[in-house]
Parts: C-alpha cells; structure tokens; sequence
C-alpha cells in the first residue's frame, strides 16, 4: 500500500480526488467535520476541525501527503478570519508531520485582470475576498521558502462536472435545463469564461502528488478546454438532453442593487470583475510539465447534463 493521503475537505474535488486515488490503491484519508454519506470505497473517514490546530495535527498525523479542498461559506467575514486560521493550522500541522501539501486554490487573489492570468502575476489587496486569497498566498509562499513546508497551489477557475450542484454551471444552469426549465446565469452568458472540469482538477492533484518536489513551492494552473462561453456549454449539454437551452442572466450592474436586499448576490457584488470581462486562464506552465488532454466541453458538458437528469429521476422515482 503506498504512503497514506489525507485529504481534507469532500466537496466535489475533494471527492473526485478520494475516488481517483482510490482506485489507484492510494491509502486515503479524508478528513472534515462530518463524514460524507458517500465515501469512496477504500477511503477512511476522521473528524476534523480545520479552525483547531490540534484536530489538523491530530487528521494529518501520519500522512505523507496533504491535499487541502476545503471551502469556506461565501461570507467575506467568514473567510476573512477563517482562511487564514486554517492555513496557518495547516502549515503548522504539514511542517510537524513532514508531508507535503497540494492546495486547490481559486485565482482570486489576482483581482481584476483584462490579460490571460498567469502565475507571475502580483497578488491583489482590492476587494475582501480576493485580499484573503492574497493573504493565504503569503502564508504558504513564505513557509515554503523558509524550507517549513513543501506546498504546491493548484489554481483552477469555476468548475462543473456530474453532481456539481454549487457552480455556475450547476443547479440553476445545467440542473435547471434538465428539469425542462430555463438556466437562471449570475453572468453574462455570452462572454467567453473558463471552467475546469472537476474529473480533470482531481487528475492535476494526483500529478502534483506524483511529482518529485522541485513541483512544490509554487502555484500551477488548472489547464481547461479551450475557453467557450456558458451559453456555448450549456447548449452542448441541452444537446445530450436532446433540448434546447433557454437561458435567463442577471446583468451586472443590478448585482449591487439588489445585493441591497439579497445576502447572497451582495457577495457576488465586488466579483464582478470575474465576469465582466472575458475569464481566460494562462496554464501553459502546467501544460508544458504535465498533461494538456483535458476533457472536451462535448464530452464534459453531457456528462454533467446527464448527470442531472439522472439525479431528477431519481428523486422523481
């Protein structure tokens, strides 16, 4: 059996990521507040409180690799004091343990760009959230070249993929279209805009937890397909429904009047510059040491349609 993994967080690329390692006969750990209803079989479960240092040490005890998926709610003052007490848990608990670490990261902490963004590119203090993923960045960044840790960020844009309720391309969108309603889009669907397809972002996690460690102590972008728009990808999904996509969006400049009233579009509000411009990610980098086969948009798109087909059925059965 090889060197066991934890793997803290069980969203959708944390599972997909316990599921692919898994199967590879990796010894996995995962390890969040509750325990998943559907661990990947193979995969062992223990509680963990990444705002606790000592129930990150106690997760991570053992390991010889780390893989961070966790998630915050989309709350700026949630995340402006919970990611950096759980990236300094996480550091600390790396450092004792020896393991390295795989961060599935956003880009936010570029802020707003109008160029393809690129690793190099200097990190933002606009904007809260984009100031916490900036502030975690540091963190890391000065850990590992004090030589504390060895951490590697995988940065990816908004993903899909079967099961990926909370996307953009989720509930409202694909789900929505496979219930015969129209996608509801907090987004301009004609601008052009990366996703990374989860399968895919699980892939580049296991890349990076297969590399020697001259690939830690730096950032890497998730490669996508080529960019297409959301009306594009969600017309290829209605397509494998054998559909058409009727697609509804808010336009941006209403996000601040009615963040005045709605919680959750009030924090959508100081993103707009993820969607107000064409979203093009550079993962060149990547791409030149690992792996460029991503998965097409005509095969990832319906796949996740179907996949909320079937979900329909099944709660309709």
């Amino acid at each position: 059996m090889t060197p066991e993994t934890v793997i803290l967080g069980y969203g959708p690329v944390g599972r997909a990521t316990t599921e692919l390692l898994a199967a590879k006969g990796v010894a996995v750990r995962v390890a969040q507040r509750s325990q998943p209803a559907d661990l990947a079989h193979g995969a062992v479960f223990q509680a963990c409180d990444v705002l606790d240092p000592a129930s990150v040490a106690g997760a991570v005890a053992g390991a010889k690799q780390i893989v961070v998926a966790i998630g915050f709610p989309y709350i700026a003052e949630v995340w402006r004091t919970s990611w950096p007490a759980a990236m300094q848990n996480l550091l600390a608990a790396a450092a004792a343990t020896h393991a390295r670490m795989v961060f599935v990261d956003n880009l936010y902490m570029y802020g707003a760009q109008h160029a393809a963004l690129r690793e190099h590119m200097p990190l933002t203090d606009v904007g809260v959230k984009p100031a916490v993923r900036a502030e975690i960045t540091r963190l890391w960044t000065k850990a590992s070249a004090a030589g504390q840790v060895r951490v590697a960020a995988l940065r990816a844009p908004d993903f899909y993929g079967p099961g990926v309720g909370l996307s953009h391309l989720g509930d409202l969108a694909f789900g929505a279209i496979a219930k015969g309603k129209r996608a509801m889009l907090i987004a301009p669907p004609d601008t052009p805009h990366d996703f990374a397809y989860v399968p895919d972002i699980a892939r580049a996690v296991a890349s990076l937890l297969d590399a020697p460690d001259d690939a830690f102590g730096q950032a890497w972008h998730m490669p996508s397909a080529p960019i297409r728009t959301p009306r594009q990808i969600l017309e290829l999904g209605a397509r494998a429904l054998g559909t058409t996509a009727r697609i509804s969006s808010l336009p941006q400049w209403v996000l601040p009047v009615v963040g005045a009233v709605s919680p959750v579009l009030r924090e959508m509000t100081e993103m707009r510059f993820l969607w107000d411009r064409p979203y093009h990610v550079d993962a060149r980098k990547f791409t030149s040491r690992f792996w460029s086969d991503v998965t097409p948009f005509e095969i990832g798109a319906a796949a996740t349609a179907l996949s909320f087909r079937d979900q329909t059925s099944t709660l309709a059965a």
